[in-house]
């Protein structure tokens, strides 16, 4: 018979939060695929892994750059009876971190796969910011590029599901004005930082007192942003694209202006807009409303 792949969940900051299943799986696996093999070491040790076991062990690394090669070496390890423990560098594998390739691996090679639940920052600051838990959009890392996260954002705009996304300290800031340009500043938001940690902190407030408090300098710390989800007057709601454009236009904005003010609201490309834009603003040119067409 085959082994099993264990998707071991591991502490985001604090090992009490270990879990005793956790701690007897990383004590009896015979092979730790790890994303970093240094701090495994701690977890390892925290599970009293020692002696004979220790060194009989073989941890092997599984991170973003190799776990394509590394899924099919834990195929043929789980084929040849050994049990895998999979774990990340912290929380849970193959949320925003390695491990969903080598999931699909095992699945596809017709092997067990035993989820062991445990800490996941996204839930953590989610039930710690106050906001509605019933239903919740998880997005892993925006986009670093401003014009992909603005449209993802914009796309976005009427779901009515809580929005839960992890973000680098330095592009909170970034983040937290982007959603204001495509929520609007009003909307209940916090930042939680530090989650399980010594100086564990959440930060609530509305979208717009946050991004003004954050615009200079990020939060220290591993970040998780929460926002309320579209109201029921906007859940649905469909920007008139056109509209706004030719607003804009009316307004003296260039084309590529108001693609850049657009893309948020509207969840639209950068060039989508822009060349619709530039459509609408030349037939104004020659007296003509008529897009040519455009989108």
């Amino acid at each position: 018979m085959s082994g099993t792949l264990y998707v071991v969940a591991t502490p985001i900051g604090n090992l009490e939060d270990l879990s005793p299943r956790a701690a007897r799986v990383l004590r009896e696996a015979d092979v730790v695929a790890a994303e970093d093999t240094r701090a495994v070491q701690v977890l390892l040790e925290r599970a009293d892994v020692g002696g004979e076991v220790n060194t009989a062990r073989r941890v092997t690394s599984v991170f973003e750059g190799n776990e394509a090669a590394r899924a099919e070496a834990i195929v043929a390890a789980l084929a040849a009876g050994k049990d895998v423990a999979l774990v990340s560098e912290a929380g849970t594998p193959g949320v925003s971190d390695p491990g969903e390739r080598v999931v699909r691996a095992v699945i596809e090679a017709g092997m067990p796969v035993v989820p062991v639940p445990g800490p996941v920052a996204a839930i953590a600051a989610l039930v710690a910011s106050g906001l509605p838990a019933a239903e919740f959009r998880f997005v892993g890392f925006p986009p670093r590029e401003a014009g992909a996260r603005a449209e993802l954002f914009g796309r976005l705009r009427g779901d009515p599901a809580t929005l839960l996304c992890y973000e680098a300290p330095d592009r909170v800031g970034a983040t937290l004005s982007t959603m204001v340009d495509a929520f609007g500043g009003g909307r209940r938001a916090c930042v939680s930082r530090e989650v399980t940690k010594r100086f564990e902190e959440h930060v609530r407030g509305t979208l717009a007192e946050l991004a003004a408090r954050f615009a200079d300098a990020g939060p220290r710390g591993e970040c998780t942003i929460v926002v309320a989800g579209a109201a029921a007057g906007e859940v649905g709601s469909v920007v008139d694209v056109e509209a706004e454009v030719r607003a804009l236009l009316a307004g003296g904005l260039g084309p590529k202006d108001v693609a850049q003010r657009l893309v948020a609201k509207t969840g639209k490309p950068r060039r989508e807009l822009y060349q619709l834009a530039l459509a609408l603003a030349r037939g104004a040119a020659r007296g003509d409303d008529d897009p040519e067409g455009q989108p």
